[in-house]
């Protein structure tokens, strides 16, 4: 869930209603299943007389079509449909074709609002009597696919309070959202049906399931809130359970700006690296630390609180805790691994890391120097830059920090990734590992967006004494 609360969304469409019935959305997703299949069935008898190279470039523009037309009717169902789509997206690069990941991509969290009246509707249901302790704005701060957000004041303390309000049958319909998903792709022909993908629904249906259950949000909340108390940095909302129950989260209202907000760029570059510093903090916490982590990558789950003056602390203000992740502590140790590897840039004890899942028992020799090499560059921002020469000569200030803008990290990454897939022969990567590569790619876009210079000894010293 993201919002700024330096914006309204008044200028949003409003729906009255949500398909939320198991007959409306079956007959929306079945629709345009066979639309695609139809279509697809049409595409291949056209193309018969074509050559091998012109129906293979004829074949690719009407997948991307295809892939465009499935999101678009995707995103007008809101509620898990929305959801599956964007973790697809979001993991699935390694089991769909990328003309469907780019077309999921373009799901995203800035949909319609629903009219207030359901949304009252909805809370009188879930608050009874104690919906008239609270003065509720009917205009929403937030919108997502699972949920929609509301400032409220308790009219008894004047405690200013934020509203997350699932959307009304959206919880029920996750289970028969995943089958509808699974059965639009297989009728319209437009992705393969593997084991890799049925193993992926399996993973978006915990994930989803854990990410509806408010009661488990609010503590894990809790949590962070009491862990990062203390520390200046890092703002957590606080839960007033008083009005929170399993379908709506009643948290402090937390002020702040989008990571995009043109206020940030007025900051003085010392601040933004502070900014940055910490943000990339907090991600070490979770995996060397705690051994969980919010995994969704979206850098819009941070706000920004700016400071007064120069002197003052900017604060990121830390929200949504549903999609949380534990990791065991067999994980944890390969992970230490592999950061201790990159911290020193070495080749061999990267790859002697890699060890403990049949996605690195199996690999040859080769491959696996491959993925060691992936894994170095990914690192980049945490080695020592004495032990790296490879880094490029403009990503490092007078003080050695790493200069995100300059790195160009990501698009460095993708090649490298792709280059190395093309003599991969093995299974999927842990869906872990996948998890928290994804927070980092996050990260790295955060960082690079704000322009921050960061301190590798300092990110990485605290987690691994030894160094």
């Amino acid at each position: 869930m993201t919002y700024d609360t330096s914006k309204s969304l008044n200028k949003k469409k409003s729906i009255d209603n949500l398909k939320t019935s198991g007959f409306e959305r079956r007959l929306s997703i079945a629709k345009t299943s066979l639309n695609i299949g139809r279509r697809w069935a049409g595409n291949s008898v056209s193309g018969m007389f074509m050559d091998k190279q012109a129906r293979a470039a004829r074949n690719q523009a009407f997948m991307e079509t295809q892939a465009n037309y499935m999101a678009e009717e995707l995103g007008k169902l809101k509620g898990s449909v929305v959801k599956i789509g964007q973790m697809l997206a979001m993991y699935g690069e390694h089991i769909l074709p990328p003309e469907i990941t780019r077309a999921l991509h373009t799901l995203n969290d800035d949909t319609a609002t629903l009219n207030w009246s359901k949304i009252e509707e909805t809370l009188a249901h879930t608050l009874g009597d104690k919906l008239h302790e609270l003065d509720i704005n009917p205009e929403p701060i937030g919108t997502a696919s699972l949920a929609q957000v509301h400032r409220a004041t308790v009219k008894s303390t004047g405690e200013e309070v934020v509203l997350k309000i699932q959307y009304p049958g959206v919880a029920d319909a996750i289970d028969s959202d995943l089958a509808l998903f699974k059965h639009m792709l297989r009728v319209s022909n437009i992705v393969p049906q593997t084991r890799a993908l049925e193993a992926w629904f399996e993973e978006i249906r915990d994930l989803l399931h854990h990410e509806v259950d408010y009661e488990a949000e609010a503590a894990t909340t809790e949590r962070f809130y009491e862990r990062l108390k203390e520390d200046a940095r890092y703002v957590v909302p606080k839960i007033n359970r008083h009005y929170s129950s399993s379908r709506l989260l009643c948290m402090s209202y937390e002020a702040g700006v989008s990571v995009t907000n043109p206020t940030l760029q007025n900051l003085s570059d010392e601040r933004l690296n502070r900014i940055g510093q910490a943000a990339i903090e907090i991600i070490m916490q979770e995996i060397f630390v705690w051994g969980e982590m919010q995994t969704d990558p979206n850098f819009g789950n941070y706000l920004v609180r700016v400071a007064d003056d120069e002197d003052g602390t900017d604060k990121l203000v830390l929200l949504d805790f549903g999609a949380i992740r534990q990791f065991d502590d067999a994980l944890l140790t390969i992970a230490r691994n592999l950061l201790l590897a990159g911290y020193n840039h070495d080749h061999d004890a990267m790859a002697r890391a890699m060890t403990g899942y049949d996605f690195f028992d199996t690999m040859s020799p080769k491959v696996k120097s491959d993925v060691a090499n992936l894994f170095l560059l990914a690192t980049e921002p945490f080695s020592a830059p004495e032990c790296n020469p490879d880094i490029p000569a403009d990503c490092l200030d007078d003080q050695e920090r790493y200069i995100w803008a300059n790195s160009v990290l990501h698009s460095r990454l993708a090649e490298t990734a792709r280059q190395a897939m093309q003599s991969f022969e093995f299974n999927l990567p842990p869906k872990e590992f996948m998890f928290i590569s994804r927070k980092f790619i996050g990260a790295y876009t955060f960082l690079t967006v704000i322009n921050a210079h960061t301190d590798s000894k300092r990110l990485v010293k605290p987690f691994l004494p030894a160094i």
